[in-house]
């Protein structure tokens, strides 16, 4: 018979032949023969009547028999709640807890140990430092940009047309990327429609872009520019008496485009005239029914009475009807000199000269310098600078473009 007793005690479970010990923390059978040994991976104590081996954690000893090993690799199959391969004992399971199912080394192992095995495969994105892969996720963004740009590039559509993405980056909006983005994001209406599939072709010579709401033109042969006009200068292309006009300013950088002013400016007043071939635009701008406001800087003589300003904003019965300025500001006051901000709407001739003489301040220097949402900026005088896309778009939406 065999004589068991509880590791707490000091004595062991006592078999003639070989014991068996489990790979977990458990108790160490007594008397182990000398032969080759055989573990089981999973953690358990040992049964009887199994192969003499080591356990891989820590063991007491029986009373006067050999203690077994800790730490020890285990050898063998896996621990699967089966006895251990050796001549069975009692042929039923380990006792304790199942094995945790990992392959036991082979034979031969290390005393210290071999290393744990693992099925991992490999490494999640590529060794990146993101962790362990989660399984297929849904894609949303630029990922989901990109996949689908790869898939069109991959089976092209058959149909007519220019991809959306690639107008706009042709335009000027921004880089392919990034219009791809906006498409996504819902940005962008073609036509009047939101569209946010990468797929979708247009025709830029028919089609109606806007991305933000400002729209986008598509034409590249209409052309957009600020004049800076210096003081005396016509503003005509061309003038019968010989005075200097905005063409001898055009002649060196832009002569081979046939371009034309957007109203005018008086020939003492200075600053901000659009330039433009774009005819439909002109008229809008310049049509009394979307009153595009005009801001300029006024000097006068000073000092300036209290009230001149809300006279202005009221309104003066002028020889060709009433004006009035949209608002008025004073932005600078010295011995003898007034500078202030007016903004009207109006495009009368001589408007704001007549205003001024109808309160008692006849006008010394005139400059306008913002016309509807352009702005004149720092520009040196007599000098011409395209209008950028941004400036386009929200000069067209001025007048409902």
């Amino acid at each position: 018979m065999t004589q068991g007793s509880r590791s707490g005690s000091g004595h062991g479970d006592q078999r003639r032949g070989a014991h068996g010990q489990g790979a977990g923390r458990g108790n160490a059978g007594a008397g182990q023969s000398g032969g080759q040994r055989g573990q089981s991976a999973g953690r358990g104590k040992a049964g009887a009547g199994q192969p003499g081996g080591q356990g891989a954690g820590r063991g007491t000893s029986g009373t006067g028999k050999p203690a077994g090993k800790g730490y020890g690799a285990s050898e063998g199959k896996p621990g699967y709640g089966k006895p251990a391969a050796g001549k069975a004992g009692s042929g039923k399971p380990a006792a304790g807890k199942a094995g945790s199912g990992k392959p036991g080394a082979k034979k031969g192992a290390p005393k210290g140990g071999a290393k744990k095995a693992t099925n991992r495969g490999p490494a999640a994105f590529g060794g990146e430092r993101f962790g362990r892969n989660l399984g297929p996720v849904r894609v949303n963004g630029p990922k989901a940009v990109r996949a689908a740009r790869q898939a069109q590039e991959q089976n092209p559509s058959e149909q007519d047309g220019v991809r959306l993405q690639k107008v706009l980056a042709n335009a000027g909006v921004a880089s392919r990327r990034v219009c791809e983005e906006m498409i996504a994001e819902g940005r962008v209406e073609v036509n009047g429609q939101i569209v946010t599939e990468l797929g979708v072709r247009i025709d830029p010579a028919v089609d109606v872009l806007h991305v933000d709401g400002m729209r986008v033109q598509l034409n590249e042969a209409l052309k957009y520019f600020v004049f800076n006009k210096p003081r005396n200068v016509v503003s005509t292309m061309e003038d019968p008496e010989g005075r200097k006009c905005i063409a001898d300013f055009l002649k060196k950088r832009h002569s081979t485009e046939r371009l034309f002013h957007v109203g005018r400016l008086d020939y003492a007043t200075e600053g901000l005239l659009l330039l433009t071939n774009d005819g439909e635009l002109a008229n809008r701008l310049t049509h009394p029914s979307y009153e595009v406001p005009k801001t300029y800087l006024v000097q006068v003589r000073g000092p300036m009475a209290h009230g001149v300003g809300a006279e202005l904003k009221k309104g003066i019965r002028l020889d060709d009807g009433w004006a009035h300025v949209d608002s008025f500001k004073l932005v600078d006051s010295t011995p003898g000199h007034v500078l202030v901000e007016v903004v009207l709407h109006s495009g009368r001739n001589r408007i704001v000269r007549r205003l001024f003489d109808a309160v008692g301040h006849p006008v010394l220097r005139l400059v306008r310098v913002k016309f509807g949402p352009i702005s004149l900026g720092d520009q040196k005088q007599g000098t011409l600078r395209p209008l950028g896309h941004q400036e386009v778009g929200h000069l067209l939406a001025s007048v409902g473009m």
